[in-house]
């Protein structure tokens, strides 16, 4: 029993993660309509940032907020600059610069940095908490993952229903044509879009910096994960990136506990498969009509 119980509460750790990077997709899919391949990269190369303002002795609070600023503006730098310019063109053309833009980070911060692993300290001590006369597989860095999660989704419901923003960022993403005839300045709106969505990636990479080996490449099977968090729930639903994030990381820690680690990638393309052939459209989203 007590297996079961640490094993769930690391999924709940895990999955929190997965849903952070998840809410980042959906934030990305629901302001541009365009999945960004790049999500994962993005974030890794902002917490590299933060790792070298700690080695100069920079305030841990101070290179966290730096590394969130640094990733606000490279979302919005990546739209400007890889984003716009596609407008008009093929829908796959995104697509592949992503994909580009993702393998460029991982080879630039290799460069720069180095490919060997590295450390990066926790915000909060990561020893389990104690409940009673057990010690538990949840700490109190843990709960700092669980609350920022949460919070960052009570936050995008607020600016994706109550705001006005979230209703500009909507319509410039589903009638580009419409919002400008309507005086919605979309350029702005899918900027601001891509440095929100960004800035929560870069949350997600200095959460989960700690809790793995930290490297160029530390963020790829995160992001894997995530991208199926993000389909589970469904690409237009904060809340379903949240669940799907949970039932991820929940399913991936029981299928590596029990099973072996080395099935926990097919543990996700499992529920990946059952997911897409019973709700194609995710667990929170609405199906729409089909237009022929």
């Amino acid at each position: 029993m007590s297996q079961f119980v640490n094993l769930s509460l690391n999924g709940i750790s895990s999955g929190m993660v997965y849903a952070a990077v998840a809410l980042g997709l959906v934030l990305v899919w629901r302001a541009t309509r365009i999945i960004n391949f790049a999500q994962g990269s993005m974030a890794m190369f902002s917490t590299y940032m933060a790792v070298t303002l700690l080695d100069r002795q920079v305030d841990y609070w101070e290179a966290f907020a730096i590394a969130l600023l640094a990733g606000l503006v490279m979302g919005a730098v990546v739209e400007r600059v890889l984003i716009r310019p596609l407008g008009g063109k093929p829908e796959i053309n995104p697509v592949i610069v992503t994909l580009g833009l993702l393998v460029l980070l991982e080879g630039l911060t290799g460069a720069i940095f180095g490919v060997q692993d590295r450390g990066f300290p926790a915000a909060f001590s990561q020893s389990g908490l104690t409940v009673g006369h057990h010690r538990v597989s949840f700490s109190h860095f843990d709960v700092f993952i669980l609350a920022s999660v949460l919070g960052l989704m009570v936050l995008m419901l607020i600016l994706f229903r109550a705001t006005d923003i979230g209703l500009r960022m909507r319509a410039s993403a589903f009638a580009p044509e419409m919002a400008r005839l309507a005086g919605v300045r979309v350029g702005r709106v899918l900027t601001l879009g891509w440095a929100l969505a960004s800035l929560v990636g870069s949350l997600a990479g200095l959460l989960v910096a700690p809790q793995t080996a930290f490297a160029p490449n530390y963020m790829d099977l995160i992001v894997v994960y995530a991208f199926t968090a993000a389909v589970v729930g469904g690409l237009d639903s904060p809340v379903g990136a949240l669940v799907g994030g949970l039932l991820t990381g929940l399913s991936l820690s029981w299928v590596g506990g029990y099973l072996g680690s080395s099935l926990e990638p097919l543990g996700a393309l499992a529920i990946l498969m059952v997911v897409l052939s019973a709700r194609p459209e995710g667990i929170f989203s609405r199906p729409r009509p089909r237009q022929v």
